[in-house]
């Protein structure tokens, strides 16, 4: 559940169901890569999330999406990096990373 304050400073509370919540503002999105498949076979799953984002809440998103309790969190940042493409000088963008451990028999349905 969600609280929000109004103008008289009372509490409205607003109600969340989580079978309809599929998408949280922290989570970008899961990170398809090859390494990230192999990970998840053991229960290691990859995802995009905002620069500000904490591992608390991080853990707190992927309960509430998905159901599952995951047992650690780990972030990485990624940085920018110069790429040449045609002759043209651009910038790929950077971002961070987390990296969820769940405990063994839980899994994420990515499709």
């Amino acid at each position: 559940m969600a609280t929000t304050k109004t103008k008289k400073n009372t509490k409205e509370v607003v109600e969340v169901d989580t079978k309809k919540v599929k998408t949280h503002p922290l989570i970008k999105s899961p990170r398809i890569t090859e390494k990230a498949a192999l990970g998840a076979e053991k229960g290691i799953y990859t995802f995009n999330v905002t620069d500000n984002a904490t591992k608390n809440e991080i853990k707190k998103a992927i309960k509430l999406i998905y159901g599952v309790t995951p047992l650690r969190v780990s972030t990485t940042k990624i940085t920018s990096k110069t790429v040449v493409r045609r002759g043209i000088i651009g910038t790929k963008k950077g971002g961070k990373k987390a990296v969820v451990y769940l405990k063994k028999g839980d899994k994420i349905a990515i499709a």
